[in-house]
This record gives structure tokens, C-alpha cells and sequence, in this order.
């Protein structure tokens, strides 16, 4: 069984309506969010057994789909993204997860989903019902967090069987369709094993590697007051729920740790006499701060003590004596930063706010 949906010879004021019934065949109940003016694209769906096959092109659009009820979970499918061209980015309420072609990921429809899809997008999708694989809502979870990479040997074969098992899905027989969608299905089971037993081994190898590349890749931002989880995630192409993750072993937060950062540098700066006429509040701006109360606030609850009176102290005696004068300060703060040039911050509850104060 196949459809195809196109905009072509659609008049355009009934374009929009048009494009959001045909959309709504793949995702039921999905929100759309397109320009009237670029409302153009093509829609193929193919009925594969149980398994439906879906092409897209057009220009950039959102989809936005709610949570469905609980009860009706266990009817819901699991939708595999494959784009061949573009950029999608795909959020469940974790954060943003960035697929380009080559890679693949795994949207859960039983929960909140949002689909942004790149301008002259090409993308294939596989519809697949939650109890063909067994999965539990834990390993679903797990298994939506980050994009599947062509690196691997199941990898790269599931994004190129996909793509030639949506290409061809019109012109199959129904036997052949059937047998195919099988090997499909199980190609995923096996790839959704891999990468789970690979999550649950992968933290302290991408610690050791991964973790210093994203603090390096932190300090030379500092200045930026975008740099937040979602940006520093993007940047490394990987999920903000990893990232946090990768961020608890050193028993802290993304954010709290940027913030560490900003703050340590601040008080440095502020200790320079070479930077003596540079306002506290420029001072703040420029490494990320945008509010110089809330930096004030911050830095007095991590080193007991306002920015005035820290750069005060430090004129009249040298950074590190006034550093030693004010150790008990330092100690009796919560979380303190190390008095050391060590850049990596002490202690899991220094500061409050986000990355991006």
C-alpha cells in the first residue's frame, strides 16, 4: 500500500492545510509550524506489514507532537530518522539531538516530540511498532538520548539498509516488503543492544578523552554569555543528557562548572593591578556575565567576599598574600575554588545560576 502526497499544483492558501493533513498521516495529532510562502514539499508513505516506510522533502518546517496517554503506550511505534539530505534536529525534552546524513536516531512517540527539519530536507523514516523490539521504557529511553553513528559496522548498515528499504518500499512485492522489514527490525534490536551495552561501558573511556576536549572547548568560550549545555552539546555533537552525564564524574554540573570558570578568571583579572581602571562590572561582562549583581552575588557566596573587596585586598598586598589573608574566607565558602593555578574547580556546590549568567 502506498500514497504520495505532493504540494505541486496545490494552490498556495490551500497549501498549508494541505501539507499538515498529509503530515499528520505519518505522525497523528503533530503540530506544524511552516511560511505559507515555503509551504512546498513531497510526502511518500508505503505499508510495509506492520512497518511503515516514509520519504520527505520540502523546505524547513517544525513538527511538534504531544505525549500520548499512557495507556496507549504500548501502541505507539518507535520512528527512525535517516536524513540523506539536510539537517534534523530532533528534541524529546532531554535536549537537542542534531542528525545529519549517515547518522541515524531514534524518536520514542509516546512521548513529546519535536522535528526540526533544515530547508531542502531529504529525509527517510521507518515507523516501527514498540513491540516488534522489546524494548523496556528504560532502554527506549537510553536509546533516544544520542544519534547512532555510521561508525560502527551496524551503524553504517542500518543507515544504508534503510535508505534502500524506503527507496524501493513502493516497488516490492508484499512478500519481499515483508521479508525485508524483518531483517530491518532486527538489525535495529541488534544495534539497539550494541549501543545500550555500550552506554553502560562507554563513561570512563570518554572521561579520560572526551571530557577534557569539552573543558579546553569551555575555556576558550568563557566569554561568550551563549555558552550553555545545549551550545557546548551541539558543539561536540553529542546530547545534553550525555553531556551532564559525562560531567558527573567530576561531581558536578555543566553550568556550575562554567560558572567556576567564569568566577575563577574574574578573580584573577580583578587582582591584576594592570587592570586596575577596568570596572568590576566590565570585568564580569567580559568573561560571560551578564548581570554584574548576580555576579556579585555569586562570587561573595564562593569566596566570602564582594569583587570590591577582593580587588581592594589585592592591591594592597600581593595576589597571593591576599589570598592567604583570606583563606578562612575561602574555605568557609561553600564549594570554594582552589587557591592552585588548577583550572579544574573543587567541590560540587559552588554557586548557583546557569552557564549562561
Amino acid at each position: 500500500m502506498d500514497a504520495l502526497y505532493s504540494t505541486e499544483g496545490v494552490p498556495g492558501h490551500q497549501r498549508p492545510a494541505y501539507w499538515h493533513d498529509a503530515v499528520s498521516r505519518m505522525l497523528p495529532s503533530a503540530d506544524l509550524s511552516i511560511r505559507a510562502d515555503e509551504c512546498r514539499g513531497t510526502l511518500r508513505l508505503s505499508q510495509l506489514g506492520p512497518v511503515q516506510a516514509v520519504t520527505m522533502q520540502g523546505n524547513a518546517m517544525r513538527i511538534r507532537r504531544p505525549a500520548r496517554p499512557a495507556a496507549s503506550h504500548r501502541d505507539e511505534s518507535l520512528l527512525v530518522v535517516a536524513p540523506a539530505e539536510g539537517h534534523v534536529v530532533v528534541d524529546q525534552g532531554d535536549g537537542d539531538i542534531h542528525v545529519r546524513p549517515g547518522t541515524t536516531a531514534f524518536c520514542d512517540m509516546a512521548r513529546p516530540l519535536c522535528i526540526d527539519l533544515s530547508r531542502a530536507h531529504h529525509v527517510k523514516f521507518l515507523i516501527v511498532p514498540r513491540w516488534l523490539l522489546s524494548l523496556t521504557e528504560d532502554e527506549l529511553r537510553r536509546l533516544t538520548a544520542t544519534p547512532i553513528q555510521a561508525d560502527t559496522p551496524s551503524g553504517s548498515l542500518l543507515s544504508l539498509l534503510l535508505t534502500q528499504l524506503v527507496n524501493t518500499a513502493p516497488t516490492l512485492p508484499w512478500g519481499t516488503g515483508e521479508t525485508l522489514v524483518r531483517n530491518v527490525v532486527d538489525l535495529i534490536s541488534v544495534l539497539a543492544g550494541e549501543r545500550l551495552h555500550q552506554a553502560a561501558d562507554e563513561i570512563p573511556e570518554a572521561t579520560r578523552h572526551l571530557l577534557p576536549r569539552i573543558q579546553e572547548h569551555i575555556d576558550l568560550h568563557l566569554a561568550d554569555p551563549d555558552l550553555t549545555p545545549e551550545s557546548i552539546a551541539q558543539a561536540h555533537h553529542i546530547s545534553v543528557r550525555y553531556l551532564h552525564k559525562l560531567f558527573e564524574h567530576e561531581d558536578t554540573t555543566v553550568s556550575r562548572w562554567v560558572q567556576r570558570r567564569r568566577l575563577h578568571e574574574c578573580r584573577r583579572e580583578l587582582a591584576r593591578r594592570t587592570t586596575s581602571s577596568r570596572t568590576i562590572s566590565a570585568v564580569a561582562r567580559r568573561w560571560g556575565f551578564t548581570s554584574a549583581a548576580h555576579f556579585s552575588r555569586v562570587f561573595r557566596m564562593t569566596y566570602g567576599m564582594s569583587p570590591a573587596e577582593w580587588r581592594r585586598l589585592a592591591r594592597q598586598n600581593s595576589p597571593a598574600q591576599a589570598a592567604t589573608r583570606t583563606a578562612t574566607g575561602y574555605e568557609a565558602a561553600p564549594g570554594a575554588l582552589s587557591q592552585s593555578a588548577d583550572r579544574r574547580p573543587a567541590g560540587p556546590r559552588a554557586g548557583v545560576g546557569t552557564a549562561a549568567a
